[in-house]
């Protein structure tokens, strides 16, 4: 019998498959640890779920005879405690019995909450969607406070909201405003913030003093509390239609209800039952069930799988410690300092400390914004260090070459460097359109030169486009495709030839639009149609973001000559290059392009599809000629490297659905 039991594992039972452990000591705290068979994280999967339940009828039981003082919740995995339903499972569902699946998830966690005695969760690592909902249906949370901890609800990323009562048991604990501005960004919390906002109650130094701190917390039957009065005010009354019309405007700033319905279909549940936090929690289901059957989750899900499938290219047991970069222009310098706030040693080398010194101060800008304390800014400084002389080459174990498209240039700076960089060492250049053949001619090994190709800005665009000439073999793919992995990066491998895939795409799509500037159409009329479409931004000011001198070069590299007389021809020629120097298409003013009023037109979204048309013909191209290994690579390539509306799925899956 389980309540015979002390710390002898009393599950897997007959019937399950083994997700839980089970065990209770002699203080009578019952231990339950969850770990996903053959996997690297814990997901709830529906078999998880139902094995819950049955332990939770155990557990009950031994509850009502005081054989139990309460239960610790813990991860049996090092990545972390659980990060959420299994999505895999998603598209799998009978929609039909989804709102039954749901009021039994509901119907578990409120017998958890109701449980007599507390329920405490230990976390690490990853929390995330039901991961988190889990935990706040317990009475007390506890949380490691590192680097890799982090907490949030990642379901808007999908086209959904929380489905297991996390958007009532979120807003009873941290209000209605932080609650949903978590849920409505996708968000992740490190567990200090979390423990502010009253998602957790407690932290601890490591992953090993969860098992006491927990024990001290059923002992003492600690107890979580819940937002103040002046929290939850805002769900009150009138003032819940105002705040819910201020998500609304927040929100449509950055997504179109049309494109992603699920932050709306949150507002619009948090506005009818924002005041109730059970309500809010019984309201989920008839929100929820239309949104997992939607077209953009679907498309989302599949961006998803496609993206979590890109690390599979990456070698294993690779290890980087120290990077070189060549080139402290905006391209060169953002990748050396991308590459030192991800942990890396990085020299970053040019002609003289006049050219090194803005990239530094970039640098010190992008360590202030995302690492916030000051020791941590301080210690990323010291990771980027200049190098104008290049004594960190001989070092590196990666070094980046992210000069000026110049082709001489660049095979001169190779064949230096091939005599200086140590066996093993990635070399690569970050080329944006020119063929490695060509580069590496000259080279007495050319086999070791792989492209690197990251997208401007650095810091925001996940895409490297690794590059792969006819000289390369497999396992150099393989190690670039694994620094950029270790880094945070997404890649994707190509085909070295001209403009690879990314710019190879993106040039029709902005020449096209540039054509129409030139022949007196509005930039920001065409740059509204393109947003409307879906774009994260317009052609116009992409091409002002890119640089029109990278754009003429590309396009000069792509066989797109830019004619002579016209007004981009004109702008490069006066040095007005776009936001690097303050003035392009448009003008610049800390960051952002000063625009015009945008003309009105009867049909915005059809004129950004006929612009975006350029852009999917020519990802049909390159997918016939090679340039990538599938359709499923183009896509997610294109999405990662453009922004192309993610809720279509990519360009050739918005061709095959009618929408391009």
């Amino acid at each position: 019998m389980i309540e015979e039991l002390m710390d002898t594992p009393i599950l897997p039972f007959e019937g399950v498959t083994g997700s839980w452990r089970f065990h209770k000591d002699v203080e009578d705290i019952g231990w339950l640890t969850i770990d996903s068979p053959d996997a690297p994280v814990n997901t709830l999967s529906t078999a998880a779920i139902l094995e819950l339940e049955e332990l939770i009828g155990r557990i009950e039981g031994m509850a009502d005879r005081r054989e139990l003082v309460g239960v610790v919740l813990l991860s049996g995995k090092d990545s972390g405690f659980i990060a959420g339903a299994d999505v895999r499972e998603f598209d799998k569902m009978d929609l039909a019995l989804l709102p039954d699946a749901l009021r039994q998830a509901h119907k578990l966690f409120d017998r958890i909450e109701n449980l007599k005695i507390p329920v405490v969760a230990g976390i690490h690592g990853f929390c995330l969607g039901g991961g988190l909902e889990l935990a706040l249906a317990c009475h007390y949370r506890i949380a490691v406070k590192d680097e890799k901890t982090k907490l949030g609800f990642p379901e808007v990323n999908l086209g959904i909201f929380p489905g297991f009562g996390g958007t009532g048991r979120s807003i009873r604990q941290a209000g209605p405003v932080d609650a949903m501005n978590l849920m409505l960004t996708g968000k992740m919390l490190r567990a200090g913030p979390a423990r502010g906002l009253g998602l957790v109650d407690k932290l601890v130094r490591h992953r090993d003093n969860l098992r006491w701190e927990g024990r001290k917390a059923v002992l003492q039957k600690r107890r979580s509390t819940v937002a103040p009065i002046t929290k939850t005010i805002m769900a009150m009354g009138p003032l819940r239609g105002y705040v819910a019309d201020k998500m609304r405007q927040k929100v449509g700033k950055k997504a179109k209800r049309e494109h992603y319905p699920a932050p709306y279909g949150l507002i619009e549940l948090f506005e009818e039952h924002g005041n109730d936090w059970r309500a809010m929690i019984a309201g989920e289901v008839p929100a929820f069930v239309p949104l997992m059957g939607s077209t953009a989750a679907t498309n989302l899900r599949r961006v998803f799988f496609l993206s979590e499938g890109l690390k599979k290219q990456a070698a294993k047991g690779q290890q980087f410690r120290r990077v070189h970069v060549i080139g402290a222009g905006v391209m060169g310098g953002d990748i050396a300092a991308w590459c030192a706030l991800r942990g890396m040693s990085v020299t970053l080398q040019d002609l003289d400390m006049n050219r090194i010194k803005p990239a530094l101060e970039r640098g010190k800008a992008l360590f202030k914004k995302r690492l916030k304390k000051r020791f941590e800014v301080d210690t990323a400084m010291l990771r980027l260090q200049a190098d104008p002389d290049g004594k960190g080459v001989a070092r590196a174990d990666v070094v980046i070459e992210a000069v000026v498209e110049d082709l001489a240039i660049k095979r001169q700076i190779f064949a230096e460097l091939e005599t200086e960089i140590k066996p093993g060492a990635i070399l690569a250049t970050n080329t944006s359109s020119i063929e490695l053949e060509r580069i590496a001619e000259g080279l007495s090994d050319p086999s070791r030169l792989i492209g690197l190709h990251f997208f401007n800005p650095v810091a925001q665009l996940p895409l490297v486009e690794v590059i792969r000439s006819r000289f390369n073999s497999d396992e150099e793919i393989g190690k670039g495709a694994a620094f950029a992995v270790a880094i945070g990066k997404s890649p994707v491998v190509v085909k070295s030839a001209p403009g690879f895939l990314v710019n190879r795409v993106l040039m029709p799509y902005m020449l096209g639009a540039v054509e129409r500037v030139e022949a007196g159409e509005s930039p920001e009329l065409l740059d509204a149609a393109a947003v409307a479409f879906g774009m994260p931004m317009g052609p116009i000011e992409l091409m002002d973001t890119v640089g029109l001198d990278v754009g003429q070069s590309v396009a000069t590299e792509l066989g797109h000559a830019v004619p002579e007389g016209s007004r981009f021809a004109e702008l490069v020629r006066r040095g007005k290059l776009g936001r690097k120097s303050g003035q392009g298409f448009y003008k610049w003013s800390d960051g952002k392009a000063q625009k015009g009023e945008t003309p009105a037109h009867a049909d915005l979204a059809g004129l950004g599809r006929e612009l975006v048309r350029p852009l999917v013909d020519t990802t049909e191209v390159v997918l016939a000629e090679g340039v990538v290994a599938n359709a499923d690579l183009a896509d997610i390539g294109v999405i990662l490297g453009t922004g192309f509306a993610p809720f279509l799925g990519g360009p050739l899956q918005a061709r095959r659905d009618g929408k391009a």
